[in-house]
């Protein structure tokens, strides 16, 4: 088939195959739909989801259509390792979440946030902070599904992009708004059944039709020395690097992530982690090599717009019947990652917002007024969203965004689950300073000449230690955590001072990183009193009274935690 010629589906064809597939998943949410619907099973599902459910949702949840565009992107504009730095490190990361994700829920079994366990924790300005991250992020993490899918439909059909992002909006709050959270973890079971069951079939009949492996030594003089060495430098400071800090913030951060911790059994969230940790790496790797191959083929993006590698690459290559397939794909990628948006903006709102602040706490909350809090955000969140996705931005930089402005919380919100010293002040004050450094670096308002860019490159290797140290921290205690953290910064100092500065993206993540670390180190070491952490699981709890089985998980043990040790604290 000509390259520049593509597979188009008829309206008929599109809207059948939407219906079908938001008309399926409306059904399933309908059918578990409740009569009299629980506030708590609305946004945690009672605590006591199964692996298989659990694993699958966890996958679909990660495995985004933003995501796979992203990967493509990397590719094309990085060459062979950049789909290896977005999805190896992405993986890496969720396999990094369940330690932390053990001690989180071993002290909030019953919570529905980490805003509301940082409520408990700390306080009202703690918590917000937290929540309105999660706002922003998960708006942002919507706005960019919409972009997808608009970009899929007006590429593959008469629709225009507007148009697609309507059609994906509507039939994202059809279902999810009916069950909230169990409506989104059940279809996400059907949609990444279906997902990576596309993915076997259309990843390897892309690369048999362009001529695999012969494309990759005619096309090979398209590329860059840096694009064609797989250890490129530039792929690794534009691209790996950040991706690292921003996913280990994104693990921490996002309560798409948070709210399938809370929900699934607490005897199942390592093998719940792993097993996601290793769907996403495969596929979002493998979707990636879209871009490499595009750019061994050097093929041009349709207008310009790198969003668009992927499905160009599908519809000009795929008989039509894959290109169908490779449709209902990304709309169940999309889905199952924007279903989880609009259930965790719900959560947020419903918990942190009303319940905790207006409502006054769990005591006094109406379960009734909660679901039509919950269901109210869904509708305006959508309608944000769908405001916003018309500005058609580009999509990796959205992603990057995002996870390094959550950088200023990892630590803060880490050390608040061990560290008994941590106060309200230092979590707030961390935070906030963190953030205003944060942005100036991001975006250039400060100019990086002379002292200041070697001030900042001098930070960013605190950073490096910081990240390095808090991954170990989650596996192997707090000793060797402060081996690692050294070793990595003094590794990294005589690469990185003088000219970390130059890459903005990077530095100002590992900027924020470290200065929320050692400002809220140094509020709160020299506290003598201690939090008890016992009593956040009597001050976060269930909402609703009228929620099914109390005893969410009677074959585990909250304390049953090998990595927990004084050390840590």
């Amino acid at each position: 088939m000509d390259s520049t010629e593509l597979v188009q589906l008829g309206a008929v064809t599109v809207v059948l195959l939407l219906a079908l597939f938001y008309g399926g998943t409306f059904l399933i949410s309908a059918r578990i739909g409740k009569k009299k619907e629980n506030a708590d099973g609305y946004m945690t599902a009672g605590n006591k989801i199964g692996f298989g459910v659990s694993a699958a949702s966890m996958t679909a949840t990660w495995i985004w259509a933003s995501s796979l565009y992203a990967s493509a992107t990397s590719g094309y504009t990085y060459g062979i390792s950049g789909p290896i730095h977005y999805g190896l490190w992405g993986a890496l990361m969720i396999l990094f979440i369940y330690p932390f994700g053990k001690r989180i829920r071993a002290v909030a079994p019953k919570a529905h946030t980490l805003a509301e366990v940082m409520y408990a924790r700390h306080g009202a300005s703690s918590q917000l902070m937290l929540a309105g991250s999660n706002v922003v992020g998960s708006v942002i993490s919507l706005m960019s599904n919409f972009i997808a899918g608009g970009v899929l439909i007006s590429m593959l059909s008469p629709f225009s992009f507007v148009q697609g992002v309507v059609f994906i909006a509507a039939g994202v709050l059809l279902y999810t708004l009916w069950s909230g959270f169990r409506a989104s973890v059940l279809t996400d079971f059907v949609q990444v059944v279906a997902m990576l069951g596309a993915v076997v079939v259309i990843i390897p009949a892309v690369f048999f039709i362009t001529g695999f492996p012969g494309a990759f030594d005619t096309g090979a003089s398209n590329l860059t020395e840096q694009q064609s060495n797989f250890f490129s430098s530039d792929a690794f400071l534009n691209q790996g690097a950040p991706y690292i800090a921003a996913v280990l913030a994104y693990a921490i951060g996002n309560q798409t992530i948070a709210q399938r911790l809370f929900a699934v059994r607490q005897d199942l969230i390592k093998p719940t982690f792993i097993t996601a940790t290793v769907g996403y790496g495969a596929t979002v790797i493998g979707v990636g090599m879209f871009g490499v191959l595009a750019l061994y083929l050097g093929i041009e993006p349709m207008d310009g717009d790198v969003n668009n590698i992927v499905p160009q690459m599908v519809a000009s290559y795929l008989p039509t019947v894959l290109v169908v397939l490779f449709f209902v794909m990304i709309i169940g990628a999309l889905s199952s990652t924007a279903d989880s948006d609009l259930a965790a903006l719900s959560s947020i709102v419903m918990a942190d917002i009303y319940g905790q602040n207006i409502a006054g706490g769990k005591e006094h909350a109406d379960p009734k007024r909660m679901l039509f809090v919950g269901r109210a955000t869904m509708v305006l969140a959508t309608a944000t969203a769908v405001g916003f996705a018309s500005m058609r931005l580009n999509i990796l930089d959205l992603l990057v965004f995002v996870g390094a402005l959550w950088g200023a919380l990892v630590f803060p919100v880490i050390a608040s689950f061990y560290w008994g010293k941590v106060t309200n002040r230092a979590f707030t004050t961390s935070v906030l300073l963190a953030l205003a450094l944060f942005l100036p670096v991001r975006f250039g308002w400060i100019s990086m000449d002379g002292v200041v860019g070697y001030i900042t490159d001098v930070v960013s290797v605190v950073g490096v230690g910081v990240i390095a140290g808090l991954m170990a921290f989650g596996f192997f205690g707090l000793r060797v955590a402060r081996i690692v953290g050294i070793l990595a910064a003094l590794v990294a100092a005589p690469f990185a001072i003088g000219f970390l500065h130059d890459y903005a993206v990077l530095s100002a993540s590992l900027v924020a990183y470290a200065v929320s670390t050692v400002v809220c180190w140094a509020m709160s070491v020299s506290k003598t009193e201690e939090f008890d952490f016992d009593v956040i699981a009597e001050r976060v709890g269930d909402f609703d009274p009228t929620d099914g089985d109390p005893d969410s998980d009677p074959g585990s043990d909250p304390g049953n935690n090998p990595t927990l040790t004084k050390d840590h604290a």
